[in-house]
Parts: C-alpha cells; structure tokens; sequence
C-alpha cells in the first residue's frame, strides 16, 4: 500500500487538515530518518512501515516510528495504532511541559478583577494612615 506522507500525517491525527499537513512539511517541520540523518521531504513522499519521523509542533519534538499505514482518518484510538513514539521522546516533551508549568507558575496573572482591585485598595490604605 503507497500512502503520502501527507495523509498519513493528517490520518495518523497530528494535524486537523491535509493542508495543514502538507504547510508543515513543506515548511520542514517534519523530517524523516534515513541512515542515522533527519532530511527534509515533500508531501508526497511515499511512507514505509518501519519508517522514523521526527515531526515539530511547536516546542515539543515528537519522533515516532510508523507502524502501520493508512489513508483514511479514524477515530483517536485507530490513530495511537499507526505509529509508537519513542522513549526518548516521551521523557523530553514531559520535561519541557513540566518546565512550562513552572514558568507560568512564577508569571504574574493577569489584571485584577473588581474584588481583587478593592482588597488592593484597603491593604494599601490600612498602612498609609
């Protein structure tokens, strides 16, 4: 069975549409392993079982190996079946999520709300008397 990158991407459910598919790998977020080196394809590659896919979506890296293909988009749990992620992969995109959390941990929240502002009001006035 011959089946595109492309459609296998948007099948698999890493993007919603085939046109979003096609934009990511043409823009070179999307790469496959060929003897130890990541090269950047077209769309209309023709995707093999066994293949490794190093695909970007913005600050998580996911690299997956393809285990079966299709190009007919199922439901969420056929779509787990077409391919594995590695470990490696796993471990690094759960380290970058914990790192963000704690960075919007520390941020500041947005603008007060009405109850927040009046509290602000009487602290502030409670030491200015």
């Amino acid at each position: 069975m011959n089946v595109r990158l492309d459609k296998w991407l948007w099948a698999a459910r890493f993007y919603k549409t085939r046109k979003l598919a096609t934009e990511a790998v043409l823009g070179g977020h999307v790469h496959v392993l060929e003897q130890n080196k990541g090269s950047r394809v077209k769309p209309s590659r023709t995707l093999n079982v066994g293949d490794t896919l190093i695909i970007t979506k913005g600050l998580y890296k996911y690299t997956i190996e393809v285990l079966q293909l299709t190009d007919k988009r199922g439901s969420a749990s056929i779509a787990q079946q077409l391919y594995q992620e590695t470990a490696e992969s796993v471990v690094q995109r759960e380290m970058i999520s914990l790192q963000r959390k704690a960075q919007n941990i520390a941020a500041p929240k947005s603008k007060p709300d009405k109850r927040e502002r009046a509290r602000i009001i009487r602290f502030k006035n409670k030491f200015s008397e």
